[in-house]
């Protein structure tokens, strides 16, 4: 451990994960928290291969993928440095410290932690958001069925969400739309329904008119 310390980059060759990963993550993480700030200096390919315990080719491929990602610059004739627009936030370390103070007072390592936490990330709120969808298709389906019963007094051509150039799985604020716009077009059509009732019963003659107040009252 305290070799780790004194050297943040040195990277553990019989790991699981490969060098160049171990590496890279470990950069990144120091990009991230500010401890090597925007605009700083990364040490040159030899120094960290030496430093890491790798190879000079692994060390440029890492730097190749940081400047891929905006992470840093490379300036010919000068060196890499962190990228001048990189935000850091040094809260990172913090809140990664107290889950792994978390994860070993509960007998769990950081490796599962880690897992977990990448296998949650990769999956966001995916039974909540599955959830809503659910609902609102339910939602849907009773507009269009309540609809079915103003088909005359329907809009034709009216459309019930944007069209899609390809078949896709509607997503939440999709099927908002969709619901909205039923709803939209389901108020329109009773307004179109009763407008056609008075119509009619103002059509009618005395006959017609005692004979409508006769079957209501019956």
């Amino acid at each position: 451990m305290a070799q780790l310390e004194a050297n943040p980059f040195k990277i553990d060759p019989a790991d699981e994960l490969p060098v160049g990963l171990q590496l890279g993550w470990r950069l990144r993480a120091l990009i991230r928290t500010g401890e090597l700030a925007a605009g700083e200096r990364l040490p040159s390919f030899r120094q960290l291969a030496e430093w890491a315990g790798v190879n000079v080719g692994t060390v440029r491929s890492v730097y190749d993928a940081l400047e891929i990602d905006g992470l840093v610059v490379t300036r010919h004739g000068q060196g890499t440095f962190v990228a001048e627009g990189v935000e850091a936030a040094p809260q990172l370390e913090e809140i990664a410290a107290e889950a792994l103070r978390q994860a070993s007072e509960a007998g769990l390592g950081p490796r599962d932690l880690a897992i977990v936490a990448m296998t949650c990330a990769s999956l966001p709120e995916e039974s909540e958001t599955l959830e809503v969808r659910q609902e609102l298709r339910r939602q849907i389906a009773r507009l269009e069925a309540e609809l079915a019963s103003y088909t005359r007094h329907l809009q034709e051509g009216l459309a019930t969400a944007p069209e899609r150039a390809v078949a896709h799985v509607a997503g939440v604020e999709e099927l908002e739309e969709t619901r909205d716009t039923l709803i939209a077009q389901l108020a329109a059509a009773q307004r179109q329904s009763e407008q056609a009732v008075r119509r009619r019963a103002n059509s009618r003659g005395p006959l017609g008119r005692a004979m409508s107040r006769w079957r209501a009252k019956r």
